[in-house]
């Protein structure tokens, strides 16, 4: 191959190369994806390391470095006396076909479970916004307190938080027991605590740890889609339970085909907001212990309680060591925090800690120090009143706003507690559809039937989130929304 191609061929790639990387970077990147391509191919023999450099205007020792690194890594082989040539290891391989883009339902490749995932995936790349539901306003927080108790904790003699660890901070234990004990009246031990990162990792290893392959969960119907596909992807049954005004209701044919696990957010349930009675709570307990089933309790926003004092848990009320507690950080402090917990039967602690850290390894400590501190300070508890205030003001003007232009067309559920009111339409409407063409113009909402897991049982309405949006913007934002309604009321 001619020294003139070969020049070409290596501009033609370099000029593909982003250019904020290092000249060495580009060229190795270069010459390395033409060998892939096939554009140089087995054989060619590559001009000496001076020639190259002086064709491209680039520096020898830039060139050499280049040709050096893939050397070592076989693209190319050196032959003593004669000079530098392409190998033959990537042409004794296919040549690599186009790459697709994988659509619709049919995912190459994939395992059915990974397909199942990306099918049923209902995950938005928007996480703000009016009227973003489960979104709180990440602008209120402290940060700069937050930064200081980070910078305290990462400072060199606390070098001990940057390793491994599969108990969790034991102060962070000892501040949440004292925390659950004064606001959900819980007596727990802060042994019976462990840390996660998030709450889909709590219900996947619930899912894990308690659950066979097939075993059924009962999820609420509707109820939070991103629970559904965590159990599910850990091949577990889904079978969804209506909701009544009580919440929860299965019926004797349910229990008649005991789950193995129930999940269910009792305190505010997802996205209605209705609070499960007492009568209700005690026959699922009871109907727990008498079929041997798990509940996971979600509780992941009851700190932000408007209209009454927060309700006690499923956990406190089980004397009979039935019941797994679920607590998030990511509505009250902030989403990227990533850090829940989990509160757990005495029984199932030791098993618990194990699989945690063979599947999943514990960490973050840093941040467990900090957010330890940050309660034990009563910043915590202090951030949470002050934002129930802002939320429940955005709330009422939510609701004046969306009651005074709709009137009799929608019906609110939910605004207790939380971060969202839903609306449920009292006319035949598709509701995906009006939640489309409003993000087309600009308002994020999710319609309600995309949390009904039999969605021939759905019915139609929209989950609005309140908590991120400004006062002065929620008016404008609902005048848009409540256009795009009326062209389908």
């Amino acid at each position: 191959m001619e020294l003139r191609l070969i020049v070409e061929v290596v501009t033609q790639y370099l000029d593909q190369q982003p250019a904020a990387d290092k000249l060495r970077i580009r060229l190795y990147m270069a010459l390395r994806q033409a060998i892939l391509d096939r554009t140089l191919q087995q054989g060619v023999k590559l001009p000496p390391t001076r020639m190259l450099a002086e064709e491209l205007d680039l520096g020898r020792n830039t060139v050499v470095r280049a040709y050096e690194q893939l050397l070592v890594e076989g693209y190319l082989e050196g032959r003593v006396g004669d000079g530098t040539y392409v190998s033959n290891v990537v042409d004794a391989a296919s040549k690599p076909a186009a790459p697709k883009r994988l659509i619709g339902t049919r995912r190459e490749g994939l395992s059915r479970r990974g397909t199942s995932i990306v099918n049923s995936a209902a995950s938005s790349v928007i996480q703000n916004g009016a009227f973003m539901p489960g979104v709180p306003d990440v602008d209120q927080f402290p940060f700069s307190l937050w930064r200081r108790l980070l910078g305290k904790y990462l400072h060199a003699g606390q070098s001990r938080l940057l390793h491994y660890t599969h108990l969790g901070y034991g102060p962070l234990k000892v501040a949440l027991a004292g925390y659950l004990r004064v606001t959900r009246m819980m007596v727990v031990d802060p042994k019976q605590i462990v840390v996660i990162n998030g709450s889909h990792q709590g219900l996947d290893l619930c899912a894990r740890m308690l659950a066979d392959q097939g075993d059924r969960v009962w999820v609420e119907e509707p109820g939070y889609w991103g629970a559904r596909n965590v159990l599910s992807a850990a091949g577990l049954e889904i079978s969804p339970i209506s909701l009544d005004a009580k919440g929860l209701a299965p019926t004797a044919d349910d229990w008649a085909q005991p789950p193995r696990l129930v999940f269910t957010s009792p305190s505010s349930q997802y996205p209605t907001g209705t609070v499960m009675s007492l009568d209700r709570r005690l026959e699922l307990l009871e109907g727990a212990f008498q079929s041997g089933s798990w509940i996971i309790e979600d509780d992941y926003d009851n700190e932000l309680r408007y209209d009454e004092r927060p309700v006690a848990s499923l956990f406190g009320l089980c004397r009979r060591q039935r019941v797994i507690y679920l607590g998030t950080l990511s509505k009250v402090m902030f989403p990227g925090i990533r850090l829940a917990y989990m509160v757990l039967p005495e029984d199932l602690v030791d098993a618990f800690v194990i699989g945690n850290s063979e599947l999943y390894r514990g960490g973050r400590m840093t941040e467990q120090a900090a957010l330890a501190e940050f309660i034990d300070d009563g910043h915590f508890t202090a951030h949470i009143k002050r934002m129930r205030v802002i939320y429940q003001e955005r709330r009422d003007i939510l609701r004046q706003e969306m009651e005074s232009r709709l009137g009799n067309a929608v019906s609110v559920s939910g605004g207790h507690a939380g971060l969202q009111l839903l609306y449920r339409f009292n006319a035949p409407v598709d509701d995906a559809q009006i939640a489309a063409q409003s993000l087309a113009e600009g308002v994020v909402c999710r319609p309600l039937s995309m949390y009904y897991a039999d969605k021939h049982n759905s019915r139609a309405g929209l989950n609005l989130g309140f908590a991120a949006v400004p006062e002065k913007a929620i008016a404008p934002a609902v005048a848009t929304l409540v256009r795009v309604i009326e062209r389908h009321l």
